[in-house]
């Protein structure tokens, strides 16, 4: 069987007693959170570990999901470990790196073509040291996970950022990246700032027209992109128990948009039918024995006021269908004021393109739905009016759709099957683009719409919305259409009004598959080789940072002062890139070339202060590092939000950026950069920002003396013979100062695991 039914017993076994010693512990009623957080927690942890927003916190994670384009740079490192196999039970997903094109059969092919050096990579590691593998096709990370792993009360970390979609199925799942990962699969516990809290309360029903995906796109725009930051999301109230557990995943999915470290539901009969449905019985009969630790202690919700951080309250009855974007997947629209929001702003009215799917909507009911608007229009003479594609999520979910009919239904209005995999959400699109404007737009049933994540264009206007939404807009082609009120002409030019849509949440005869795609490991993997061409150019075995120097930093050049959003996508782009994922020297070319330079509002073009010439941002950091002199990036709030990928820490530390100083960090960007070893600071005073020159040699001081909840100075030298000397924040702990004075987390977990 594909999950550990023996650790989910052990979990389930503990939980009871880890609950009850918390009880005590903090003295009131918990939250569901609260009691997954706390039964995870590593052994005789002190009491102000229960704080919620306090201190890092060691938890056990029960298992780590990996994806295959950050798989790569976490099992490289995970190589320099020494371990013989991982400590917990971990997985790999072949999703990221299938590029869309023509369709499923074709891109597939042509995937493992280009890729099989990769693949190939993969599995033998993952066989080597006890790692489940996932082919190609086998589907996208997070619906694999919901159908095969992920189990009421368990806590996962994942090197992805919508690791957070199981918290549909009531776990704490986590996005993380690489180097985190490596620690958890080497045996050493996981590290996270405990989180806050906010009750999402929801009441009513859903229906119509309105989806869970709606839930979402209104919670995005009333917290914003960085509303939840630092914040777990636990979602409760009868409109949470009438929502499907593939709803709630999509709901969950989306957290991750507005900065959550989480976001989760308790568990319920929705959550029991979907587990029997997908051939875990015995884990839903495992649940309902601890049903009451499954969920918040009924205090709780009763006066969510009382311990919750901030509380919200949605009621579903009256909640509208909405679109999002574009360029934020929290510029939030009801459809009713959509229409006029898209004249008055000038927005590329008529699209060219309609995705639905993703690892946010490609569930059995995602596709029902949207596939009840198609088998209408077939019945009533109407066609797709642009591009339409369709993501399955899982070789099990598309196998059970084709096999139900629903996929022809999908062709026969214009629409085109995709492969199992990523795709278009994350970059991977061969796009036809037809129109000879460059403002164009798009709308999709994905997660991200940011300038240039779809299609690598800036001029695409991608918004964001439901799929069985997406699927009655692409019959209009017209973003001012609105199916609720507005009527369509057919070939034959009669009017006509779409019917609401109908979903079927779990297939009547059950899922079936062929061939799910998944390779078990060896049981001993001591004899599998593992190899890597030295003149490869997708893979690159690591050499260890070097340690710090013991001393302050004296004469850093500034690189790059980033105005604005400054996404991991502008950081490190996905797209053409994603083949250079196991290869840090190849990728590093890709470093900040999206970022705004704010002294000439140029992307990749910033002042090489050795030539005084202009020149691209890797290739001016290679000059740095080639002379020896270190660098520091400036950005500013919320940088690094989005993906969890590593390589956007990886690549600045691999070419000598010595430090990242923002004004407000994303948790997991932040996180990452202290992994590798890097200095990951906070202005003090956020107008200090404007105190950075484009000509400035920077010197941090305070180093020596590098302690907790003490700041740094930095010492601002200008061109003029001026100075500014300006104090920064940080937030690292002893453990994470070590990380930085070792030159990493992974120098630290060598030296361990060899002693």
């Amino acid at each position: 069987m594909a999950f550990d039914i023996n650790m989910i017993m052990k979990v389930y076994s503990e939980m009871g007693n880890n609950i009850s010693e918390a009880r005590k512990v903090v003295g009131r009623p918990l939250t569901l959170t609260e009691k997954i957080l706390y039964s995870h927690l590593t052994s005789g942890k002190p009491a102000e570990e229960y704080k919620r927003g306090g201190s890092y916190v060691e938890f056990n994670p029960d298992r780590v999901a990996m994806q295959d384009a950050t798989a790569q740079m976490a099992l490289l490192q995970f190589m320099q470990a020494g371990r013989a196999k991982v400590a917990v039970p971990s997985t790999v997903h072949c999703d990221h790196l299938i590029q869309a094109k023509v369709g499923a059969k074709d891109d597939l092919a042509t995937a493992k073509d280009v890729n099989k050096e990769v693949y190939d990579f993969l599995s033998s590691v993952s066989n080597k040291y006890g790692i489940g593998f996932w082919k190609p096709g086998a589907g996208i990370i997070h619906q694999v996970i919901l159908e095969q792993y992920a189990f009421p009360g368990g806590m996962m970390i994942g090197t992805d950022s919508h690791t957070v979609n199981a918290g549909g199925l009531g776990m704490v799942a986590i996005g993380v990246g690489g180097a985190d990962a490596c620690d958890v699969m080497a045996g050493l516990p996981w590290e996270l700032k405990f989180p806050k809290l906010i009750g999402v309360k929801l009441t009513g029903k859903i229906s119509g027209w309105t989806s869970a995906k709606d839930v979402i796109l209104k919670v995005a725009g009333i917290l914003t992109v960085k509303g939840g930051t630092g914040a777990i999301l636990e979602y409760f109230g009868e409109g949470a128990t009438s929502l499907s557990c593939t709803g709630k995943g999509t709901i969950c999915n989306m957290g991750a948009e507005i900065g959550a470290t989480t976001s989760i539901f308790g568990y319920d009969a929705k959550m029991a039918d979907y587990l029997k449905s997908t051939d875990r019985t015995d884990i839903a009969q495992l649940a309902d024995g601890v049903a009451a630790h499954l969920t918040g202690d009924p205090e709780v919700y009763a006066n969510p006021e009382k311990y919750f951080d901030q509380v919200i309250e949605i009621n579903l009855s009256e909640l509208e269908p909405h679109i999002n974007g574009p360029f934020t997947p929290d510029l939030a629209w009801p459809l009713s004021k959509f229409a006029a929001a898209v004249k008055e702003n000038g927005w590329p009215r008529y699209f060219e393109v309609g995705l639905i799917g993703s690892c946010t909507n490609s569930s059995y009911e995602d596709l029902t739905r949207s596939a009840s608007i198609a088998k209408f229009a077939i019945k009533n003479n109407l066609k797709a009016k642009t591009e339409f594609t369709i993501t399955p999520g899982s070789e099990q979910v598309r196998y059970t759709t084709e096999r139900d009919g629903l996929l022809p239904e999908f062709e026969q209005i214009g629409g085109v099957v995709l492969a199992n995999a990523c795709g278009p959400c994350i970059g991977q699109w061969a796009r036809h683009r037809t129109g000879t404007d460059p403002k164009n737009s798009i709308i999709t049933s994905y997660n991200r719409n940011f300038a240039k994540r779809n299609d690598g264009d800036p001029n695409t206007h991608a918004f964001v919305a439901s799929p069985e939404l997406v699927t009655a807009m692409v019959l209009s082609g017209d973003l001012c259409f609105n199916p609720m009120t507005d009527y369509l002409t057919n070939e034959k030019g009669e009017k006509i009004k779409l019917e609401e849509p109908q979903g079927i949440e779990l297939p009547l005869k059950g899922f079936a598959v062929e061939d799910a795609g998944f390779q078990a490991p060896a049981e001993d993997g001591s004899g599998v080789n593992i190899k890597v061409a030295p003149d490869s150019d997708r893979l690159q075995l690591l050499d260890p940072f070097k340690a710090w120097e013991g001393t302050d930093l004296y004469g850093l050049k500034l690189l790059i002062k980033a105005k604005g959003k400054c996404t991991t996508d502008h950081i490190s782009m996905a797209g053409p890139w994603l083949k250079y994922r196991g290869h840090l020297d190849n990728i590093s070319n890709n470093m900040l070339i999206g970022a705004v330079n704010a002294f000439n509002e140029k992307t990749n073009s910033v002042k090489n202060q050795l030539t005084a010439e202009f020149g691209e941002v890797p290739a001016v950091q290679r000059a740095y590092k080639a002379a020896n002199i270190g660098s520091i990036v400036v950005g500013d709030e919320n940088y690094g939000e989005g993906s969890s990928r590593e390589h956007a820490a990886m690549e600045p530390r691999f070419l000598g950026v010595r430090a990242v100083l923002v004004k407000s960090f994303a948790r997991i960007h932040e996180t990452n950069l202290k992994k590798q070893g890097m200095l990951a600071l906070t202005f003090a005073d956020k107008a200090d920002y404007d105190k950075i020159q484009e000509d400035d040699t920077i010197d941090i001081v305070g180093l020596i003396s590098f302690a907790p909840n003490t700041p740094l100075t930095l010492v601002l030298n200008h061109k003029d013979g001026s100075k500014d000397e300006i104090k920064v924040n940080h937030s690292y702990n002893a453990w994470q100062i070590e990380w930085f004075k070792a030159g990493g987390a992974l120098n630290i977990i060598r030296g361990r695991i060899s002693a």
